[in-house]
């Protein structure tokens, strides 16, 4: 288990509430897991339309079950942006 901090971006700030948090977890599935249990339905859905970043680099479409988190890393939950 790591202890890591989830940072939010636009609409999945506005969702969460907050801009970050900090989170247990041993997986990218753990973490957004736990966000969605102390967050509620509402991250949940725009979780799901989100991209996500470990430390700076892109999870792409990894299961997030498989992604590990280390101490101290950072996931940034990055919803869809419009324009380019």
């Amino acid at each position: 288990m790591a202890r890591v901090v989830v940072r939010y971006w636009a609409g999945a700030r506005e969702a969460a509430g907050v801009e970050q948090e900090p989170v247990d977890a041993a997986t990218l599935a753990g973490a957004l897991d736990e966000v969605t249990h102390r967050r509620g339905e509402r991250l949940a859905t725009v979780l799901r339309r989100c991209a996500f970043l470990l430390d700076d680099e892109p999870v792409g479409r990894r299961d997030p079950a498989t992604v590990p988190l280390r101490e101290g890393a950072v996931v940034e939950v990055l919803p869809p942006f419009a324009g380019g």
